[in-house]
């Protein structure tokens, strides 16, 4: 796993850990904004992300780095620079992974930047945040135990626990499930409904977000369609079904 961390100089760089050796970590949650201001793997490697330094898109991996740092973890994660997605194979692996990886992440902070903590109707621009129609922010919502937002200013507006009957009336999802309830007690079609009104900007990733959520490994066709990546996905939850009780 490739993690995150910023050396005494402030600057950001990558350090790599296998299996059991994985330290603790913090993760970010996010929707993306243009593609020429998120930080990606190759402008770290290439001048460890300066050429950014003051966008959207750094300001998030800065604000994720310093609020780990306050709650005394050194390392985080970020899934805009954090994987090198020139290589399929990684990306393949990465998004395979990647439910676990919130799902292990000590804390997860969710940095809403179409929410001002400033606002009079906060409360409202919270319910109809984009992060809320994201198809991967719903694995990111459900598989971490700390779920903490924060607006755009960096400040806390609460916690998975403090907002979970605002974050059900928002999603569809039950209290339970963001109580920690184990999705093996949900029936497919429940956990399909809290991704329908979900979209992705790459129609296959409509049916990849959801592996996780259904415990299911396989292998990602880019190209192959939105409808084809769900047959494939329906098949692998069907042999599953066949062989326990999901």
């Amino acid at each position: 796993m490739r993690l995150l961390e910023f050396t005494n100089g402030g600057e950001l760089c990558f350090a790599e850990f296998v299996g059991d050796s994985i330290p603790s970590y913090a993760i970010l949650s996010h929707t993306w904004g243009p593609e020429d201001e998120e930080v990606t793997y190759k402008d770290l490697m290439k001048d460890a992300g300066k050429s950014k330094v003051g966008s959207t898109g750094y300001n998030k991996i800065q604000f994720c780095g310093k609020q780990a740092a306050s709650h005394g973890i050194p390392y985080f994660w970020v899934d805009t620079c954090c994987i090198d997605k020139s290589s399929s194979a990684e990306l393949s692996e990465a998004i395979n992974s990647m439910y676990q990886w919130y799902c292990d992440a000590a804390r997860c902070y969710v940095y809403l930047s179409d929410v001002s903590a400033h606002d009079f109707d906060a409360n409202d621009r919270f319910s109809y945040s984009r992060w809320f129609t994201r198809g991967w922010t719903l694995q990111e919502l459900i598989a971490p135990e700390s779920v903490e937002f924060f607006s755009l200013e960096g400040e806390l507006l609460g916690d998975k626990k403090s907002l979970k009957r605002q974050i059900h009336e928002i999603t569809g999802i039950p209290v339970k499930v963001l109580q920690g309830s184990p999705l093996s007690q949900f029936t497919v079609e429940e956990r399909m409904s809290w991704a329908a009104k979900r979209r992705t900007k790459r129609n296959e990733d409509e049916a990849y977000c959801l592996l996780g959520i259904f415990d299911i490994f396989m292998p990602l066709l880019y190209g192959e369609g939105r409808e084809k990546a769900f047959i494939r996905l329906r098949e692998k939850i069907d042999k599953l079904s066949s062989s326990t009780s999901l």
